[in-house]
């Protein structure tokens, strides 16, 4: 027990230590933010329209949220410690400013996910770097078939919204639909979930900017920089790396 404890520990330090110096740098302007953000919270009482309580909040989704992306862009089995912490507290975020569509998707979909995604990638990690899992690829008609999905799923989440009083319906439809394609694909480790995590990143920026929040702006902004820099990275791992982990 103490001895997989000393792995797991010199793992996420090598996780760390894999990061370039961007990677830094993005990080390093979110927690500025994030910090900014919630010292304005507890000295004016609001910051962004944001109670003071939320900025904690804020603070810790901004800084678990980029490290997850970071490690996960580098398939990175990592990920899913701080993309648990991030999920919870960003959740009570949406919950809060009633934007009921994403808070779902965290809630019910991204929280069992996370566990079921870190258990699944554990079992098929690549062959010589322990702490990475092995990238796969959709076919054609596959991509094909996910985008029907999201289309059609959007339009029903989109209906329910509106009933329940939805804020930015469609804007919440769409991230709640291709935020469960991207993460099932994630889950079977295919390449393609970066084109989805692209997307619904575009769609959670405009969705912070209609409803600006600068922490989340910005949180946003990296997420759609790394699922470009993820996409290229899983490209190249898939490519790479698959004679050797099939």
């Amino acid at each position: 027990m103490k001895t997989e404890k000393l792995n797991r520990a010199e793992n996420l330090k090598k996780s760390f230590q894999e990061l370039k110096w961007y990677e830094y740098l993005m990080g390093a302007v979110m927690i500025i933010i994030a910090a900014r953000a919630m010292v304005l919270g507890f000295t004016t009482g609001a910051a962004d329209g944001n109670p003071a309580w939320l900025t904690v909040i804020n603070f810790i989704s901004a800084v678990c949220g980029v490290i997850c992306i970071f490690f996960t862009a580098k398939a990175n089995i990592s990920n899913f410690l701080f993309a648990t912490v991030n999920t919870v507290v960003y959740a009570i975020y949406l919950v809060y400013w009633h934007i009921w569509g994403t808070a779902a998707l965290e809630i019910l979909f991204y929280i069992p996910m996370n566990f079921i995604s870190w258990y699944y990638w554990a079992k098929h990690r690549d062959r010589q770097i322990t702490r990475k899992t092995k990238a796969k690829h959709l076919t054609a008609g596959k991509n094909a078939a996910c985008a029907a999905i999201v289309v059609g799923s959007a339009l029903v989440y989109h209906m329910i919204l509106v009933r329940i009083g939805g804020e930015v319906a469609w804007f919440d439809a769409f991230t709640l639909s291709i935020g469960i394609i991207a993460t099932i694909l994630e889950l079977l480790r295919y390449r393609e979930q970066y084109v989805w995590w692209i997307i619904t990143d575009i769609v959670s920026v405009g969705m912070y900017i209609a409803h600006f929040d600068a922490v989340y702006l910005t949180k946003r902004s990296i997420y759609l920089i790394m699922a470009v820099i993820g996409l290229v990275n899983w490209t190249r791992l898939n490519s790479t790396r698959n004679l050797e982990n099939e």
